[in-house]
């Protein structure tokens, strides 16, 4: 099943999100045929049910095609849509056509409208699922008022919707461990062709009469690059762990925190190997930097997660070793 979906998302990926097609989402032009060449695979109801009309998928299955995703910067939110489709399949809700964005936190009700300063993908997404005050509200991007939000490249915006185009569901939102999940993969993927271009660049580039990367002080500094990235790979794995096609939120609030906190050190790291070629508008590794970035603080950055994690511990009264045990299981090990 991983090489099924992660080989055809590779290629599918590979073909419609190419940097230059990223470049364009960033000044403004919508990707609407890598979108829709997305949707006509299949990809956004992996985890729809099948008498919905999807594959009914479980979420270790689709892990792959989110880690393409994050590999190659989709400049659509593919692997929000695909969790979000899942849940409202669950919740007996026709999803609507079209991306969605998945915003757990950012957006209130002021009188008659709902605000956010920076909606996540709100720029090339169809759709913004958001949590408010513990419910979920669909929110169509056709009606809504965007602004910049001032960060160079984002994909997020300022947005604001009239209050009479909201749809409320009446269901208990977990769209806080939809996020973390879709993130933490997003990271992994990304984080997986950092440390590739990296390690082309150091056998590439040439110092002192030999590639640097055969100089032990860089060697040094991408071997750690590649504990985090095969550190987070793994957290990714926990993140994508569940039933009924929704993470646990534990394991999602475990994979979002590791891989937030993996996030500045592989984009530090990669930049420090390129040097001042890595920031240059033309190469292609200030796009992944840039989003990592971003995507740390994307549904909370580590503290945030660290924060509800020891919480959640210190709320059990277990030792460290049975909380984890129950982390991972579900249930304390013998």
């Amino acid at each position: 099943m991983d090489n099924l979906f992660g080989d055809a998302a590779e290629r599918l990926f590979a073909q419609t999100c190419t940097p230059d097609v990223i470049r364009r989402a960033e000044q403004g032009q919508p990707p609407d045929s890598a979108w829709q060449a997305c949707e006509e695979a299949g990809f956004a109801d992996a985890l729809v049910l099948e008498e919905h009309g999807g594959a009914g998928l479980s979420l270790a299955d689709a892990l792959p095609v989110v880690l393409a995703a994050g590999r190659h910067l989709c400049p659509h939110p593919i692997a929000h849509t695909l969790l979000a489709r899942g849940w409202l399949s669950r919740t007996g809700r026709q999803p609507p056509a079209g991306s969605i964005a998945l915003a757990p936190q950012g957006l209130a009700i002021d009188g008659e409208r709902i605000a956010g300063v920076s909606v996540p993908w709100a720029r090339t997404a169809g759709h913004v699922l958001a949590g408010i005050g513990g419910q979920a509200w669909l929110l169509p991007m056709r009606t809504a008022c965007i602004r910049p939000n001032g960060v160079h490249g984002s994909l997020d915006a300022e947005v604001s919707w009239a209050l009479d185009d909201a749809r409320r569901i009446d269901a208990p939102a977990a769209l806080d461990a939809l996020a973390a999940a879709a993130y933490a993969a997003l990271i992994a993927g990304a984080m997986d062709r950092v440390l590739a271009m990296t390690l082309d660049y150091a056998n590439q580039r040439a110092q002192f009469g030999k590639p640097i990367g055969r100089f032990q002080a860089v060697q040094q500094q991408i071997s750690v690059m590649a504990e985090h990235v095969w550190a987070v790979r793994m957290a990714a794995q926990l993140a994508f762990q569940g039933d009924g096609g929704l993470p646990r939120p534990l394991l999602a609030a475990l994979g979002k925190a590791r891989a937030s906190q993996a996030a500045p050190v592989v984009a530090d790291i990669a930049h420090a190997v390129h040097g001042a070629i890595g920031v240059t508008e033309e190469f292609d590794l200030q796009l992944y930097t840039r989003r990592l970035r971003e995507w740390r603080l994307a549904g909370g950055s580590e503290s945030h997660w660290h924060e509800r994690i020891g919480g959640d511990a210190i709320a059990g009264g277990a030792d460290a070793l049975s909380y984890l045990r129950t982390a991972l299981y579900g249930k304390e090990a013998a």
